[in-house]
């Protein structure tokens, strides 16, 4: 290690942050990044990874471009920068037209020097011009396993980071991403067209998690469970449910058995969910129950107890969330409890996340077609037009949200709140390569299927080899490693 850069590295973080030391490889990926080279780092959740792209923005020249599918997240990212003294913005399809431009304008002029913003943005003609001429120091791309159509998050937009990246001067690139297997490593490195960038990794060992695996039937015996073990773990804890009409149900039951907690979902106001969150961060032990958006950007580090209502849908997923528990180093408890019947839900999910191209056009020519009923009825009238019978059917809703992310629907202050742009082209429904796309996802879910059902490998272990990891010792902690495995104790 070069003691030169080591101390003037150390020196700057002191200065400018709020911290003593690096933390894990922090240093590492920094020394990269200060030298403009290409990499890919692996760094699990609450690792300090915003950190990598904080410190060249405030310290060098240039502006630092964090392209991520986080639009949720990105408002707080930029307010957590500028606390910092960084002069930071976000460009994303929640901005109104004025918004927009005013930012765009400010960022021609070299008034930012960290900007978010989803790839999407990119097709903006507006948007490549507002920052032409600017110095890019450095291109983060966060949620990298997202380009990957063999990631559990594939993001046809992303794919083309690879084409921006060159729009741009093919300036040095981080990319960022918490988990991600062997395949999806190799296949970011290549789609940014650096193939032989190095890969840092932070390790994901988890040695303070004990994950468990419940074989339970019906959404009765899934409560019962929970009680148990609220009873058991009186700290901070979390319970996830992948649909919100399963999480209205369990919250009206805890209601009923008197067992506090609090609610977070998207059909909660944005307000009620702001203070759910602000009440979870600052309470003493919550319980909080929501669906697994919840926990990105929440720095709670004392979750004691983690409980998954349904298998999620890939393992990246599921240690993803397993991971917000016990960040403190201290010992977490995390369940899953399996129901048979939950994996053709998600199979149901995955396939409703991918619509047929006709639906995709028919539902944009019902918008544009039909503005005054559109903006009276809403999601009713296009789930009506589209033979709706199933009520878990979110096909409307999943092509409402593509076309958003195409850039053929706007925002729009309407009561639908988006407006046409143009029709889907034949371009677009290429990129989004749905049938092999929902082809790599059911093989994803299946892993996690076969993951939560075996009683051999160490639970801990099994998760480590798919990533790739060498890991020979059992955790000793697991219902595996127990000999408890599927029993509900």
């Amino acid at each position: 290690m070069t003691k030169d850069l080591h101390s003037q590295l150390s020196e700057l973080l002191k200065q400018n942050f709020e911290f003593s030391a690096f933390r894990g490889e922090q240093e590492a990926i920094l020394r990269k990044v200060w030298a403009n080279e290409d990499l890919l780092a692996l760094m699990p959740t609450g690792m300090g990874k915003s950190l990598c792209f904080q410190f060249p923005a405030k310290i060098r020249d240039g502006l630092v471009i964090v392209i991520s599918p986080l639009i949720a997240l990105m408002q707080d990212q930029v307010l957590k920068a500028r606390d910092l003294n960084i002069p930071a913005t976000c460009l994303n399809s929640t901005l109104t037209r004025d918004e927009r431009e005013q930012r765009q304008e400010r960022l021609a002029k070299g008034d930012y020097k960290l900007l978010y913003v989803t790839p999407e943005r990119f097709r903006k003609p507006e948007f490549l011009k507002a920052i032409e001429g600017r110095k890019i120091q450095l291109l983060a791309i966060d949620e990298a396993h997202c380009i990957s159509q063999w990631g559990h998050d594939f993001r046809p937009d992303y794919s083309r980071v690879g084409e921006f990246r060159a729009l741009l001067g093919n300036p040095p690139t981080l990319a960022l991403t918490a988990t991600a297997t062997p395949e999806v490593q190799k296949d970011i490195l290549a789609k940014l067209n650096i193939p032989e960038a190095p890969t840092i990794s932070a390790g994901i060992e988890r040695s303070n998690l004990a994950l468990r695996v419940h074989d339970v039937y019906g959404i009765d015996e899934k409560i019962r469970a929970m009680v148990a073990l609220r009873h058991q773990h009186d700290g901070t804890a979390i319970i996830y449910c992948s649909l919100i009409g399963t999480l209205k149900k369990i919250s009206s039951s805890l209601n009923r058995l008197g067992v506090p907690h609090l609610v977070y979902h998207g059909d909660l106001p944005p307000q009620d969910r702001k203070r759910n969150q602000k009440m979870f961060i600052s309470g003493e032990n919550p319980l909080m129950l929501a669906t697994p958006a919840f926990g990105l950007g929440i720095d709670k580090n004392n979750v004691r107890l983690l409980i998954h209502s349904e298998i999620p849908s890939a393992l990246e997923s599921y240690f993803q969330e397993v991971g917000r528990a016990g960040r403190d180093g201290k010992e977490a408890s995390c369940h899953l409890l399996y129901d048979q019947d939950d994996v053709s839900i998600q199979m149901e999910f995955l396939k409703w996340s991918h619509p047929e191209p006709e639906f995709i056009r028919k539902v944009y020519q019902l918008i544009e077609g039909n503005r005054l009923r559109v903006n009276q009825e809403k999601f009713d009238f296009l789930r009506e037009q589209m033979n709706f019978k199933n009520r878990r059917d979110f096909r409307v809703e999943a092509a409402v949200s593509i076309l958003e992310r195409w850039g053929c629907l706007e925002k729009s202050d309407d009561p639908f709140p988006f407006q046409c742009v143009h029709e889907p082209t034949a371009e677009q429904f290429a990129a989004e390569n749905g049938p092999q796309v929902l082809r790599a996802q059911n093989s994803k879910l299946l892993e996690m299927v076969r993951w939560a059902t075996q009683d051999k490998e160490c639970r801990m272990n099994y998760i480590y080899h798919y990533f790739g990891h060498k890991h020979e010792t059992p955790c000793g902690k697991c219902d595996v490693c127990q000999g408890t495995a599927g029993k509900l104790e």
